[in-house]
């Protein structure tokens, strides 16, 4: 291992039970130095596809802008990383280098990449699912590379439901992306399936002239990548179930269904590429109920990389029953949480989605609760989105809808809400 990066694990619970208590919950906190240990490794081979939407809506400026941001995130690449500049339409088609391959970024092959960039114009539909189809297939040549895709978008999917399902589940497992919407036209619903199946993140690009900054800065936290893959990988007991395994921090990602059986008792979950970072799952383990004093290991927990199965990091997540209530009664502080902090997610996209189909009575409901849920957890920025869509009185606590809501910030309150506050050490979020 001395030519990797060290890894870290912590477990945070509170492992009493009461004599009927079930469900066993912890928060991992995963930390990696990021850095090779030995100054003679040569880094990890990088592998990018920068995908740019060039259909009909993005005429006018948000071509320029484009253009612009595709050519800051050219330069941003390391020197050595293979790359290729693909344009999405209703079609996807390489638009540097010529064919269907990748290229080492050198000044050379950067420059000639910037040019062919600078010719780009708009015209055509939006199919999303072919364009990842095709930043999987450029990626593929490179088995062995940190693998990545960044991608924009500023208008809806023209794919049907069935064919776009299917792309992503091609490209699930191959490859990481990130993705931007810019402007108020894009469906954030749909580049937050792209996060979910392909483990990125999407994000609202409010002002498109600050699209370059947001390509250079995912450009370069994909430069910074140092290991291609790690699966955690969850042991549970014979009598146990694994109730879900997520992804709390820094964003919300459900990683249940991600699933790959090792054997009957264990499961490797996927959690993409990593540089130096730290991140935080939530795990849920239903146990039988024990007897007074007995204790078990609930769930062992391994980071492995699954290319060489070499274990970076372990730790046990335990169980023990007791009738001592203040000790089966305490709530952990950081399960306590980052509970908080997926309420707060459910209760927005439920109350969107109720407001969206005209039920007033429930989106009024679900928002206040959020408003609330928002301002106890320190979510300042979450609570300032809120109060532009469902306005509370501050004596009475009655809560109405507002009757006119700017799209655009009702799609930064949407994909604001799949990011999380870290816990600080007062007990505060923030």
């Amino acid at each position: 291992m001395g030519d990797q990066p060290t890894f870290t694990l912590h477990i945070d619970q509170n492992k009493y039970l009461p004599l009927d208590g079930r469900e066993v919950h912890a928060i991992l906190t995963v930390s990696s130095t990021g850095a090779l240990t030995t100054t003679s490794a040569a880094p990890a081979e990088a592998a990018e596809v920068i995908i740019v939407d060039t259909s009909g809506s993005m005429s006018g400026s948000k071509i320029r802008e484009a253009r612009q941001a595709a050519a800051t995130a050219v330069a941003a690449l390391r020197d050595g990383a293979h790359f290729a500049v693909v344009a999405g339409t209703d079609k996807a088609r390489v638009v540097y280098p010529r064919g269907q391959t990748l290229v080492r970024a050198t000044p050379a092959t950067r420059k000639e990449a910037q040019n062919a960039i600078s010719r780009l114009s708009a015209n055509g539909g939006t199919s999303i699912g072919e364009w990842l189809l095709l930043a999987g297939q450029l990626l593929s040549a490179h088995p062995d590379a940190i693998r990545h895709a960044i991608l924009m978008t500023d208008g809806q999917n023209n794919e049907g439901a069935d064919r776009f399902a299917n792309a992503l589940a091609r490209c699930s497992g191959r490859f990481v992306c990130d993705s931007l919407g810019v402007g108020s036209d894009w469906v954030p619903a749909e580049l937050r399936r792209v996060a979910e199946a392909l483990l990125g993140t999407f994000d609202f690009v409010r002002d498109q002239g600050d699209l370059a900054e947001y390509f250079r800065r995912i450009t370069q936290t994909s430069m910074s990548k140092t290991v291609a893959e790690l699966a955690m990988r969850v042991w549970v007991p014979q009598t146990a179930t694994l109730k879900f395994v997520k992804q709390v921090s820094p964003t919300l990602l459900d990683l249940t269904g991600k699933r790959t059986d090792v054997n009957p008792l264990t499961g490797d979950y996927p959690t993409g590429s990593w540089g130096a970072e730290e991140r935080e799952y939530h795990l849920c383990v239903e146990v039988p109920p024990g007897a007074i004093g007995s204790e078990i290991r609930a769930g062992w927990v391994k980071l492995v990389r699954p290319d060489t199965q070499e274990v970076f990091a372990s730790g046990n997540v335990l169980a023990q029953w007791t009738d001592d209530l203040a000790q089966s009664t305490r709530i952990n502080g950081k399960v306590a949480h980052y509970t908080g902090q997926a309420e707060l997610h459910e209760l927005i996209q439920e109350g969107l989605s109720a407001r969206a189909a005209g039920a007033v009575d429930v989106a009024t409901a679900r928002l206040a609760r959020a408003r609330q849920l928002a301002a106890e957890s320190g979510r300042a920025d979450t609570a300032r989105l809120l109060d532009k869509v469902v306005e509370v009185d501050p004596r009475s606590g009655t809560a109405r809808l507002r009757p006119h809501v700017d799209k655009a910030d009702e799609i930064e309150l949407d994909t604001g809400s799949v990011r999380t506050s870290r816990l600080r050490q007062d007990g505060v979020g923030g």
